[in-house]
């Protein structure tokens, strides 16, 4: 494919022919050059993670050094991306790419200083990283995982929910709609608008377990759906009335908010008017259990903000909804490696089997647990 310096190189060819006039060449040369902004890249060196120290990992890529090639290795990604056009980096750039394009709102050419690459590339190289990320992990939380969902599991997760206060024994999970910003469309804005938030946004609905994973995601829908509405499209009730069952056979439930409706394996607060003494109990202990694993949905936000600058989230030239879902891939993959807010509060960690298997690698690989600050 000729590049717009081949036209205007074979434009100026022709004007020296007198083959086009001067109106002519002026007009075909504007066409042929990019609106884009010419960023100079060749006086910065190319990207050595050798050379930076952990300090700069942790702070630009949300992991320490010696994890991030064990994130590759995890997430099973190759060790070399190539592009449509040709473009090649190796596979721990690619990542980093992807990292620190999510990791804070910016714009591709404030990478050019640190990875040595053209706007164009490094846009290139990121969406393909994320492409490849989300084709083959989505299922893992977009479909009923039975890695972290087994009977055995649900127990466990039932059991810890119920020694931090809870009073259903059977309470593995918590089950929320996250109403996500979105820069405002020129099309359809009154569908993705959500007159409670009263912005334009996307929405998710999320499941997150006491030891700090999320373990489903449905979405992106239109702003304006209710939570009860997502969880009838999403078909997570059906999978719970077939799969939600302890080793024993008895039903295991997840906790919503009052806006979802009540059923064997979705428990709900009470919400009549004239409440008992026991029933208001009830609520504030459930609320109080809830609150902890909420922070789960917040994570994601602290560690990736980039999906929280709406200005940057346009749904008709980005793919806003699988960059979410990702980012929740990822996260996952942090709790994995160094646990988080939600587990620690739980007091519930990660086995190492169950974080290899999540992510479907043959062996554990993870380095001893470590804290992460809250926000860098």
């Amino acid at each position: 494919m000729a590049t717009f310096k081949d036209a205007r190189d074979l434009l100026l060819d022709s004007f020296e022919d007198d083959e086009l006039s001067e109106d002519e060449f002026l007009l075909l040369n504007d066409l042929n050059t990019s609106k884009i902004p010419d960023f100079p890249y060749e006086c910065y060196g190319k990207f050595d993670f050798d050379d930076m120290d952990d300090s700069k990992c942790l702070a630009e890529f949300r992991f320490h050094k010696s994890d991030i090639p064990v994130l590759l290795d995890i997430l099973q990604l190759p060790q070399t991306f190539v592009c449509r056009q040709g473009t090649k980096c190796d596979g721990i750039e690619g990542i980093c790419i992807a990292l620190r394009r999510a990791a804070y709102p910016c714009r591709y050419s404030d990478l050019i200083p640190r990875f040595g690459r053209p706007v164009a590339e490094l846009s290139m190289i990121s969406n393909l990283v994320l492409d490849t990320i989300y084709q083959q992990h989505h299922h893992r939380i977009t479909q009923w995982n039975n890695t972290v969902l087994s009977p055995e599991l649900l127990e466990m997760y039932a059991h810890t929910v119920h020694q931090k206060g809870s009073p259903l024994s059977n309470c593995f999970g918590f089950i929320d709609g996250t109403v996500r910003p979105i820069c405002r469309p020129r099309e359809n804005q009154r569908i993705v608008y959500n007159g409670h938030k009263r912005v334009h946004a996307l929405k998710f609905q999320s499941v997150a377990l006491p030891n700090g994973l999320i373990a489903n995601m449905y979405g992106p829908v239109e702003g304006k759906k209710h939570d009860s509405s997502m969880l009838t499209d999403s078909g997570l009730l059906h999978q719970l009335e077939h799969q939600a069952f302890s080793g024993a056979g008895e039903p295991m439930a997840l906790y919503g908010d009052p806006a979802y409706p009540l059923r064997v394996h979705l428990q709900v607060p009470y919400r009549c008017a004239g409440m008992t003494p026991q029933m208001e109990e009830y609520n504030k202990a459930m609320s109080a259990v809830r609150i902890s694993v909420e922070w789960l949905f917040g994570d994601i936000l602290n560690y990736f903000k980039f999906l929280d600058f709406k200005k940057n989230l346009k749904i008709s030239l980005s793919a806003v909804g699988k960059m979410y879902i990702t980012c929740a891939i990822l996260r996952n993959a942090l709790t994995c490696m160094y646990g988080n807010s939600t587990s620690g509060s739980l007091t519930l960690t990660l086995p190492n089997f169950i974080c290899s298997k999540h992510f479907g690698s043959q062996q554990p690989k993870y380095n001893e647990r470590r804290n992460l600050p809250k926000c860098l």
